[in-house]
């Protein structure tokens, strides 16, 4: 029998591949400008105010006070042009800090940078100021169009809010500046427009990949004259969908290459490990960084929040606690009645929905004026539906936001004082950028960090050094996963013959992919020129985004309104038939799931309760790339793969998470090629662990799924991102086993991340389960909220013993570095 985690669903467009084993946002007046005194409430009253009610004090577990931080300005390099230098004056900003400064001397001497100084720095204003000198140069020239930026940004709503700074800062250039927005949302008729005119082109990956590359002709005037990309937020480009983008961006530096141009890359993130290595595998070129945070900070509240254990009981009789969401809905309501501006970050589409819902509700029994002052924000909106909310944000006419991560890197909002995290966003840099959201005013702020009730956010509210005393992330991505490489090598064949002096550009797998290529007949070989064959787009061979396949339409079944999207990948999971949608705090049912035409048919109603999806995997070995003995055992890193099927979705109350209920489901299953590690254990070992063969399958499972939930704590992923099996005998190995693997075709680094730090990662999860206080197993520690078995069998001291055991032979560190560490 098999135990299983599985991740959210992917899809191959391309069909198997032979594996070859692999040895912000700105708003720059308000950034600058000093702390306002008297306007905003202070974070520790508000904190005090927070944990005045019953019980609530010993909810909190640690307090982390960041003091406020001075200032240091440096002169702007003398190429700026004086107009730009006195429109930034005129924004309300004297002088740059220093490390704006320095960013803009390495774009002006033509060398790629990132500047990588955490939230509310001014980064934006780092590029900006050469970016708009340049440009402001080439208004000038003789030959018409002169000079082009193009400003690239993980999300629509960014590249939006870039725009409304940028066209408030460059406004005393006159016309010199033309800046517009080009993505999915922008009318078709004024597409042209942007395409002849425009010379600052805000967009996203996506718009770079399926529209304006394999249109590059029509864009010739503009990539000409390109002189800068910027790439914003650039952190956020891991794994595979940063993996895609790395690739896109070599491509677009080959047809820049066509026209004569040769762009400098200027990226900005949030403080990062390592950035400019990772910067440097995203765009293929050597980058300089910039890592001295100069700018003033105001003071910064952080707490550790775990809500309290419940009368209730989960599967196994588990102890439960109260959810994250509810916690954070009633955190939020308290701090609405306070008047304290706030957004509440959650970690999926239905948190946003169901903390909105749940806060509206109880501030309608205090005030039925305020209910309309809180509202959700999630992807999957309409465009007018986005664009209404954050005008609404930007005005203050909101108090409280619920929102998943489209707002951790979108609207720049001046005048939060707090911010929730409802669960541990994945990552720390993740968690310091939505901390950051409050307080860009240069007031004090307060973040409250609210546990979900699993393994790693209960280990890190009871280990707060592993948050504030540790690094920020490296950025794992790698662009040679051939999945990600194979399509975008017929994207670029279609869009210029690649030719042997394109080899290099694209990585060391391309010769290999592209006889692979040729032999499916997608690309044909002329002399040492490879054509694309086929009449349909090569860009529509893949989703970037690694999402796969057309967005299911979520539509209202009576009225055929669309109420929105969901991605093909989490429709098996999140719109299956008998699922709760919810939509701008109104809940809807699946009545139907349509997978041949991607249609999700619902009908409005109020259920008291939420869904999970539960689903089975079977896993087999491909091939062991590397191995490395730990005494008898063996931990090994090879090609797998993966099939999956969801079988089945409980039914939970909406407050408690108590299970109501479980349906069967008959949906397709999916296979997986991907990457994993896995390690075995031998009879010798077991008995010296004193595991009998009948808690052998609950060792097994339980050390599977809590080391799942530490993963992210040393691979920059999410526990949705990754899958995990454990088997009491394989047949591939012949020995207990247990795998963790890369939710993604091809892999994403993760897995390679987690057999690098093998013995750190085994060994916080030991200690994550030894030090949770329930007797046999909890969803703080062992039990999973996806697990296909029900989270049976599992056993918590045998897991503890077989950990114990394994670890005593481990090396204190395995050979070598993952790639995405470079």
């Amino acid at each position: 029998m098999a135990f299983n985690h599985l991740p959210a669903g992917v899809h191959d467009a391309l069909g198997p591949l032979s594996v070859t084993p692999v040895t912000h946002s700105m708003s720059m007046a308000h950034d600058q400008l000093p702390p306002q005194a008297g306007v905003h409430p202070a974070p520790r009253a508000i904190l005090d105010r927070l944990a005045a009610g019953p019980d609530r004090a010993a909810r909190i577990t640690h307090t982390e006070h960041l003091p406020p931080r001075p200032g240091r300005h440096a002169p702007w390099p003398e190429k700026i042009r004086p107009e730009v230098t006195e429109a930034i004056r005129a924004a309300g900003i004297p002088r740059p800090w220093a490390h704006q400064a320095a960013t803009a001397e390495y774009a002006l001497r033509g060398e790629s940078a990132v500047v990588a100084t955490g939230t509310a720095s001014g980064k934006s204003l780092a590029y900006l100021a050469p970016v708009l000198s340049t440009l402001l140069d080439g208004s000038e020239a003789p030959n018409g169009r002169g000079t082009t930026a193009l400003y690239l940004a993980p999300t629509k709503a960014l590249a939006a809010d870039q725009r409304r700074a940028v066209q408030e800062l460059a406004a005393p250039l006159g016309k010199a500046v033309r800046p517009a927005v080009y993505d999915g949302d922008t009318p078709v008729e004024e597409r042209e427009w942007v395409r002849q005119y425009a010379n600052y082109v805000l967009t996203n990956p996506d718009m770079l990949h399926c529209s304006i590359l394999p249109a590059h002709p029509r864009w010739a005037s503009f990539l000409r004259a390109l002189r800068f990309v910027v790439i914003d937020e650039c952190h956020s480009y891991r794994g595979v969908f940063g993996s895609h983008v790395a690739q896109v961006l070599r491509r677009l530096r080959r047809v820049c290459a066509r026209y004569g141009s040769e762009p400098v890359f200027l990226l900005a993130s949030a403080t990062a490990s390592q950035p400019a290595a990772a910067a440097g595998r995203l765009t293929g070129l050597p980058v300089a960084e910039i890592t001295d945070n100069a700018s003033p900070r105001g003071e910064l509240v952080f707490t550790l929040w775990e809500p309290p254990l419940t009368e209730l009981h989960g599967e196994r009789g588990a102890p439960v606690r109260r959810t994250a969401t509810a916690e954070t809905a009633d955190l939020l309501t308290g701090l609405a009645v306070q008047g304290v501006r706030t957004v509440a970050f959650t970690r999926s589409r239905r948190g946003a929905e169901l903390v909105a819902l749940i806060t509206q509700e109880r501030l309608a029994a205090v005030d039925r004026s305020l209910p309309s002052r809180v509202a959700a924000y999630r992807g999957g909106y309409l465009p007018e539906e986005r664009r209404a909310i954050e005008r609404s944000l930007h005005s203050g006419e909101l108090l409280g936001l619920a929102a998943t991560s489209a707002l951790e890197l979108g609207v720049d909002v001046a005048g939060l004082d707090a911010v929730l995290l409802a669960g541990y966003p994945g990552t720390r840099a993740s968690m310091w950028q939505q901390a950051g959201r409050a307080g860009r005013a240069g007031q004090g702020a307060l973040a409250v960090l609210v546990a979900r009730d699993d393994p790693l956010d209960t280990y890190l509210v009871h280990h707060p050094e592993a948050l504030f005393a540790q690094p920020v992330e490296s950025t794992v991505l790698d662009p040679d996963n051939p999945y990600v490489l194979a399509p975008h090598l017929c994207a670029a064949a279609e869009e210029l013959p690649l030719t042997e002096a394109d080899l290099s550009l694209f990585g060391p797998e391309t010769p290999g992919l592209l006889a692979q290529l040729e032999a499916r007949k997608l690309l044909r070989r002329r002399g040492s020129v490879w054509h694309w064959t086929r009449r349909e787009r090569a860009a529509d061979l893949t989703d970037i985004r690694g999402e796969g396949g057309r967005p299911v339409q979520v539509v209202e079944e009576g009225t055929g309104r669309l109420l929105g999207t969901v991605d093909a990948a989490a429709a098996h999971t999140t719109v299956h038939e008998g699922a709760v949608h919810l939509h701008q705090g109104r809940s809807y049912l699946v009545r139907r799931l349509d997978l041949e035409d991607s249609v999700a048919l619902v009908e409005q109603a109020d259920p008291p309760y939420s869904t999970t999806a539960r689903d089975t995997t079977a896993i087999s070995i491909l091939e062991t790339s590397t191995e490395v003995p730990w005494g008898d055992a063996r931990l090994c890193f090879g090609s797998v793969e993966v099939t999956s099927q969801v079988v089945s979705f409980l039914r939970r109350k909406l407050i408690t998470g108590e299970v109501l209920g479980e349906s069967k489901l008959d949906l397709p299953p999916r296979t997986l090629r991907t990457r994993a590690v896995w390690w075995t254990v031998t009879e010798d070992q077991l008995e010296q662990a004193r595991i009998h063969p009948d808690a052998l399958g609950g060792a097994l499972h339980a050390a599977e799924h809590a080391s799942i939930g530490l993963l992210p704590l040393f691979a920059t992923c999410d526990r949705w991102d990754i899958g995990g099996v454990s088997v009491p005998l394989h047949p591939d190995t012949l020995l207990p086993t247990v795998f963790v693997y890369d939710g993604h075709p091809g892999g994403a680094g993760f897995a390679e991340r987690a057999f690098h730090t093998a013995a750190s990662w085994l060994d916080a999860t030991r200690q994550a389960i030894a030090a949770c206080e329930c007797e046999s197993g909890c969803p703080s520690c062992i039990q999973s909220p996806k697990c296909g078995n029900g989270n049976d069998p599992l056993d918590k001291k045998a897991a503890i013993r077989l950990l114990t055991r394994l670890l005593a032979d481990a090396p204190p560190e395995v050979p070598g570095t993952a790639p995405a560490a470079d």
